[in-house]
């Protein structure tokens, strides 16, 4: 098995340290604007809390899953989900696979194969991976102030994780407490 040379770490960790730097559409709860960095890490370490939840799940295999599952943006940036189009989906795709190649062989071959797995949504870890994905930005929508929100994610806050979370309990009790949460701050703003 191929080692990874000191030079080829440092030179991987600079080509995915703009995820620092790629601002989200989302704003934190101090109105910063989120980077995709952070939201990848919040992911992860929801996959981590509720690993005592999610039985019969290899979440330490989520849990990659999460940290890796945005790198591609360290070359495309971010593009909110409901303006993505297909071609932006197949740049970030080939963003995935160049930033991947720098790794040595075997590494490739385990994190290109971990990516397929994201993509094809079959497995319960893929699927667990990608209902977390769009909880932690409802939950960070829920926690930025409603005046940072497009009119569409009104509606689309009590929706974008609904159809992720199915078949998971917890992650359904999670999107519905979500929702309770977004009517209110919807409620409460519609007072002002």
């Amino acid at each position: 098995m191929e080692k990874m040379s000191a030079g080829q770490f440092i030179a991987f960790l600079g080509k995915i340290e703009k995820l620092k730097s790629v601002p989200r559409h989302c704003v934190t709860a101090d109105g910063i604007v989120e980077n995709v960095a952070a939201h990848s890490w919040r992911t992860a370490v929801m996959a981590y809390l509720l690993k005592n939840e999610l039985e019969d799940t290899d979440t330490d295999k989520v849990i990659r899953m999460c940290l890796l599952h945005d790198i591609g943006e360290a070359l495309t940036g971010d593009i909110p989900a409901f303006e993505k189009t297909r071609e932006n989906e197949a740049a970030e795709k080939l963003a995935v696979d160049r930033l991947l190649k720098s790794l040595p062989e075997s590494l490739y071959q385990e994190t290109s194969a971990l990516f397929e797995e994201m993509e094809a949504l079959e497995t319960r870890e893929a699927r667990v991976y990608k209902a977390l994905d769009k909880l932690e930005a409802v939950i960070q929508h829920n926690q930025s102030d409603i005046r940072t929100w497009l009119p569409l994610e009104y509606e689309l806050q009590k929706t974008y994780a609904a159809e992720a979370v199915k078949g998971f309990s917890i992650l359904e009790r999670l999107q519905e407490e979500c929702v309770r949460e977004t009517e209110k701050k919807i409620e409460e703003y519609s007072r002002e």
